[in-house]
């Protein structure tokens, strides 16, 4: 039996609380400024999973909130996605999992979209 994935999603730039985030993934494709690598405490990488460069520049550059998700959940249905997919689902069955991201809303970012199809 499975247990139900346990995702939280924060700022990679909030402090790490240990014993509440379990697995820090960053889901963001670059790294994030200003923040050394020893202090944000992230124990995973997965860029499989981030957003394209090209997805990110076509966002910034005044794309659709709406057109965004469709486009990052096809990229998400790529093989190298759904293989990684996979196995963060199965780190968030076993304990929690943080989506970390340099958004400042983390909650209506790709890190949401993400943390849904995980919980899938």
């Amino acid at each position: 039996m499975t247990r139900k994935p346990v995702i939280r999603l924060r700022r990679v730039y909030d402090p790490p609380e240990p014993g509440a985030d379990g697995v820090r993934v960053l889901v963001d494709r670059l790294w994030p400024r200003g923040l050394a690598k020893a202090v944000a405490g992230v124990d995973e990488w997965p860029k499989a999973v981030t957003p394209s460069a090209e997805l990110r520049k076509w966002f910034h550059d005044g794309g659709s909130a709406r057109e965004f998700r469709r486009r990052y959940e096809a990229e998400l249905a790529e093989p190298g996605a759904v293989a990684e997919l996979g196995r963060l689902r199965s780190l968030a069955e076993a304990g929690p999992v943080t989506l970390l991201t340099a958004v400042k809303d983390p909650a209506s970012s790709h890190a949401a979209i993400l943390a849904e199809r995980l919980s899938d």
